[in-house]
């Protein structure tokens, strides 16, 4: 089992997702939900793995969205 830990600027945790029964799951999932939780305020997530009760890896939900760089 596998879900994602959301993350605030300080590293906190803030929530976490659904679980999803392997990683591939979890994956396909965050490419379409990132963005919605940036607009709530997530920073980062973190995958988790829940059976061997460890991390996958973080990351950061930067936008790559060229309109939203203002110096432009």
């Amino acid at each position: 089992m596998y879900d994602w830990t959301y993350l605030d600027d300080s590293g906190d945790e803030v929530g976490r997702s659904e679980r999803f029964a392997d990683s591939e799951s979890a994956e396909a999932w965050i490419t379409t939900a990132w963005r919605d939780l940036a607009d709530r305020g997530v920073e980062q997530v973190e995958l988790f793995d829940r059976v061997r009760a460890r991390s996958m890896y973080r990351m950061g939900l930067e936008s790559s969205d060229p309109d939203a760089d203002s110096s432009g």
